[in-house]
């Protein structure tokens, strides 16, 4: 899911590889978000920028949920890419 909507970016602007039940978002600048599953937490985390959210399924929601402030995943990334970027992304 997440993949497919990257793909759907601007390459000139983001750049991304997956592997291993992780994700990497790369930028011109060379820096990089990365999106990983964690199995034993079941969990998945992201790191973008100075920031970290750990995300637990929510089966009522079937959504990914932040623990700390109950923001959903790509919600989540699509903000941590749009304040990179400079400008909104869909």
């Amino acid at each position: 899911m997440v993949a497919s909507w990257l793909e759907r970016l601007d390459p000139e602007e983001i750049d991304y590889s997956t592997g291993d039940g992780i994700i990497t978002i790369e930028f011109p600048d060379g820096e990089r978000f990365i999106l990983s599953r964690q199995s034993a937490a079941r969990q998945i985390w992201l790191a973008a920028g100075a920031h970290g959210w750990h995300f637990s399924f929510d089966a009522a929601a079937e959504r990914w949920i932040d623990d700390k402030d109950s923001r959903e995943l790509v919600s989540r990334l699509v903000l941590a890419i749009s304040e990179k970027l400079g400008h909104p992304v869909e």
